[in-house]
């Protein structure tokens, strides 16, 4: 089946608007914590190095302020029930600081995957490609809004509401009320109960929260965009599978369809060499995110169950919302990897079901290579020892209601 379109004269005229368009979101989340990527194409200056730099100094410094002294509380604290409360929190931000790193360790990769893309947006060769593409990019950019959404107004409801509840506390036969903190704080470094320390404290958390929430954001946009450009280039592909048998083509042709034949393969070659530096990019990224948010589920659960004799509404809401924003997390990676997957194997399907028959037989037993290509199986991976898809996320949220079962039977049998 044919397509008609508009050849471009030599290249997507509008490539740098179609480029921008596709990565705008990524670089907005990733610019302020230090974390994009700068292009090798342009000089950067000596200024811009150091405030980079001092940004990224200032994001590592904020998620230790509150993981380290949450840990010694942790550590330190007598009653288990208070460890478990403070257990949540402090995972999360951990996450946070593992992904930040990953994000600024692979900066070179994240920079590849940017100019393959804007290549890929310069080489398009049609109106109806690049309407393609562009789809597949509008699809990302609402991944992109809709982890922003849950990811940011979970997480940072939580530590709001958190902070305007007021906690009252006795210091030596003193009774003194002061703001509780969204992440335990070790008070032998320094005592956060008495003000203005209690307030200090409670904006650095804040502002540790939303550069934390910013990192999970843009590590999943980056997760979207990336895999949805692929997914659009793959499309392309299979439009010119479709393409390559032109019934009305003679048999002095041959050459002509040799040579698209040449350039779907090697339109396929650059497309799986994307799908693979995704998968260096995003494998550790996604290890973490997956036992992270699956143990944060889980810790959910018991203290729903251990508040609920306490009819606390605000409390019980706020895990709610952080519950629906850590499994929208994790859904967004597995769905994500389970498309990918799925495009990349039907280019084998398409590449079958196109009228070979008609083409000559030197070309047609070349058509087995991108057959035989196609079902080996792409894989996004947490830590390269688990494929992300949908069935993935069931059994983590199979392994989060066992967990809440497991609360359950401790507590009420």
């Amino acid at each position: 089946m044919s397509h008609s379109f508009r050849v471009f004269p030599k290249h997507n005229v509008l490539y740098e608007q179609d480029s921008e368009y596709s990565i705008q979101l990524n670089r907005w989340f990733l610019k302020p914590i230090g974390a994009w990527p700068d292009d090798a194409n342009q000089p950067v200056s000596l200024a811009k190095k150091l405030l980079s730099r001092c940004i990224q100094f200032i994001c590592h410094s904020l998620i230790a302020f509150t993981v380290v002294p949450c840990a010694l509380y942790i550590m330190f604290e007598p009653d288990v029930h208070l460890k478990l409360k403070a257990f949540g929190p402090m995972i999360h931000w951990l996450m946070g600081g593992m992904n930040y790193c990953s994000l600024l360790l692979r900066s070179y990769e994240i920079r590849k995957c940017v100019d393959h893309m804007r290549a890929d947006w310069r080489l398009v060769k049609g109106t109806h490609d690049r309407e393609v593409m562009l789809r597949n990019a509008k699809f990302g950019r609402f991944v992109s809004t809709f982890c922003v959404i849950f990811m940011q107004g979970g997480v940072c409801s939580y530590s709001i509401i958190t902070s305007f509840t007021p906690a009252i506390v006795r210091i030596d036969n003193i009774t003194i009320a002061m703001h509780q903190l969204p992440c335990p704080f070790y008070t032998e470094l320094v005592d956060a109960r008495y003000s203005p320390t209690n307030e200090i404290v409670l904006g650095l958390q804040l502002l540790s929260t939303f550069i934390v929430n910013t990192v999970t954001v843009g590590a999943c946009s980056l997760a979207a965009v990336f895999a949805m450009h692929a997914c659009g280039q793959l499309n392309i592909l299979m439009l010119r599978l479709d393409e390559l048998v032109d019934v009305s083509s003679a048999k002095d042709e041959y050459e002509s369809t040799r040579r698209k034949l040449a350039a779907i393969v090697e339109h396929h070659l650059r497309a799986l060499s994307f799908v693979s530096q995704i998968e260096t990019i995003m494998h550790q990224i996604c290890l973490v995110e997956l036992l992270g948010c699956t143990t944060d589920i889980c810790m959910l659960g018991y203290y729903t169950i251990t508040e609920w004799e306490l009819h606390d509404t605000k409390n019980l809401l706020t895990y709610f919302t952080i519950f629906i924003a850590m499994s929208c997390n994790i859904f967004i990676f597995c769905y994500i990897a389970e498309i990918l997957t799925d495009q990349c194997q039907k280019v084998g399907d398409v590449a079958y079901m196109t009228d070979w028959y008609q083409l000559h037989h030197k070309i047609a037993i070349d058509l087995i290579l991108i057959i035989s290509r196609s079902n080996t199986v792409i894989k996004i991976t947490a830590g390269k020892m688990i494929q992300l898809s949908i069935a993935t996320f069931g059994d983590v949220s199979l392994s989060g209601n066992t967990y809440i079962n497991a609360f359950i039977v401790t507590k009420f049998v």
